[in-house]
């Protein structure tokens, strides 16, 4: 396995974490790099690319930070006036 990591293959297993977790669990940033370091190696995924993952995610509007007494990372609600 001497394939490269890249920062879109990170971000799309944070994606599905988010989403697994979605009301259940709140994740923080902090709770998902952890789990990317965990789960690639650290050798291979570091903090540095785990903040671009985040960084691409919310850029792409995939998921939005939230706050509730901390900050988290979730996937965007729906407003039911939004749904045609």
């Amino acid at each position: 396995m001497s394939e490269e990591l890249t920062v879109e293959q990170v971000a799309d297993a944070m994606f599905k974490m988010v989403k697994d977790a979605m009301g259940q669990k709140k994740l923080k940033p902090m709770d998902l790099q952890k789990a990317m370091i965990e789960y690639y190696g650290a050798d291979k995924c570091d903090k540095k690319m785990c903040k671009a993952a985040i960084k691409s995610l919310i850029d792409s509007e995939r998921c939005v930070y939230t706050y509730f007494g901390g900050s988290f990372i979730e996937i965007p609600h729906r407003e039911g006036a939004a749904n045609d």
